[in-house]
């Protein structure tokens, strides 16, 4: 099964879009259409964790790899998401270094972290029968990633950036515009530069960062992510699956209207 992780690591551009729409189905044209990841959105999605396993299910077997937003810094709910088997978690909102380590720590079982402990889930096929083996896996391929969107979160992106035990940072440029009182604009040069520093910040720090692009147009994307590539990031979040399928509607109704009246 392949793992956000591992695109992560690799030295080579991912890229992967924001899943709200609660069906597999959904998830399978994803993957078989080249998408290297998903981040099933707990946060701003009508739907929960029983919802999300089944959309991680349907990304492995479409060779997706799958991470979850949940929808708030909850140690239960961090946990929910690590037992079904979703071995990364984006946490929203993270504004100070306090707040990355709490998150951290609920990635990791005691004596190392505040992670509940319980042989009978998903992650552990369902019946852990070596904990000890199987604990020290799980903690190798569990990942947390703050979400820093925010302006006070960009304020303290250094610090946050060198909490250990991170995965990588994400970026949330719609937020930050909204909290810098710029009304979504997220091309604003404001949230470019807050986006630049936590570029750097992960940079200094070793560790990887996620630039969602959220642009309708292609061509804006295409110029867009050329320009985060320039600056070291390698994973993308690419609109959302509302965007393109909204996109895509769009494009036949006005594709057929514009067809000459055969009468």
């Amino acid at each position: 099964m392949k793992r956000l992780g591992e695109l992560l690591a690799a030295d080579r551009r991912s890229f992967g879009t924001w899943a709200q729409i609660p069906a597999p189905e959904v998830t399978d044209l994803l993957g078989f259409n080249g998408f290297d990841f998903i981040v099933i959105d707990c946060q701003h999605a009508p739907f929960g964790i029983e919802t999300a396993e089944r959309m991680a299910r349907a990304a492995a077997a479409a060779g997706m790899a799958a991470s979850v937003r949940v929808s708030r810094l909850d140690e239960v709910e961090i946990l929910k998401a690590l037992d079904a088997g979703i071995s990364h978690v984006i946490v929203p909102d993270i504004a100070s270094a306090e707040e990355a380590i709490r998150a951290v720590d609920a990635t990791r079982f005691a004596p190392n972290g505040t992670r509940g402990a319980c042989p009978c889930v998903r992650s552990g096929e369902h019946y852990v029968r070596d904990w000890p083996g199987y604990a020290t896996r799980e903690e190798a391929q569990t990942g947390l990633i703050p979400l820093v969107e925010s302006a006070d979160g960009i304020a303290e992106v250094e610090a946050i950036a060198a909490v250990p035990g991170l995965s990588a940072l994400a970026a949330g440029p719609f937020d930050l515009s909204v909290s810098m009182g710029l009304q979504g604009d997220w091309r604003d040069p404001r949230v470019t530069d807050g986006l630049r520093r936590l570029v750097a910040a992960a940079d200094e720090n070793g560790i990887p960062s996620i630039m969602p692009v959220f642009s309708p147009d292609p061509s804006e994307c295409r110029d867009l992510i050329e320009n985060w590539a320039e600056a070291g990031v390698r994973a993308f979040v690419i609109g959302s699956d509302k965007i393109m399928i909204a996109n895509a509607f769009q494009n036949w109704i006005e594709g057929v209207s514009r067809a000459p009246d055969a009468t």
